[in-house]
């Protein structure tokens, strides 16, 4: 597998951080696991999950969380170990951890989280595609309470 070598400085789609097979390899998986969602929005869901595990990776402080929607693609990249790996380490410099809390455990800050997670994307220099990212308060499921973890791997 190869990876993008640098983003270019102009390009804030996070898309751009994916090599065009990983991307639709990862736009097939989430279409197959959510049938109800277009290759074309799975493929923005791809994107967005880059985003996320970038600003994730420039994060030491504070957890960030994805959306239900974000976290499709996470749970993709994560389910092909070796793209994902090699992603986390020439993107990030490291692996970034999935840390899901305990079933039912929602997390008390959802809408703190989702702006923290969004201001951290943002700072990373990545678009934010709104759609994929709607308010997080009252979610109860995995993408609530699936974080990265600041502190593995430091």
């Amino acid at each position: 597998m190869t990876i993008t070598a640098e983003r270019p400085v102009a390009t804030t789609d996070p898309i751009t951080l994916v090599e065009r097979d990983v991307a639709d390899r990862l736009t097939r998986r989430v279409t197959a696991d959510h049938p109800e969602i277009s290759a074309s929005t799975a493929r923005r869901i791809v994107g967005q999950a880059a985003a996320f595990i970038a600003a994730s990776g420039q994060q030491h402080t504070r957890e960030l969380a994805p959306s239900k929607l974000v976290d499709y693609g996470w749970h993709a990249f994560i389910l092909h170990t070796v793209d994902y790996a090699a992603f986390c380490q020439k993107v990030v410099g490291r692996f970034v951890h999935h840390v899901p809390t305990d079933d039912g455990q929602a997390a008390a800050d959802a809408g703190q989280m989702r702006e923290r997670t969004l201001a951290a994307i943002t700072a990373a220099g990545f678009t934010i595609d709104p759609e994929l990212w709607p308010d997080m308060a009252d979610c109860t499921q995995c993408h609530a309470g699936c974080t990265d973890s600041p502190n593995s791997g430091k």
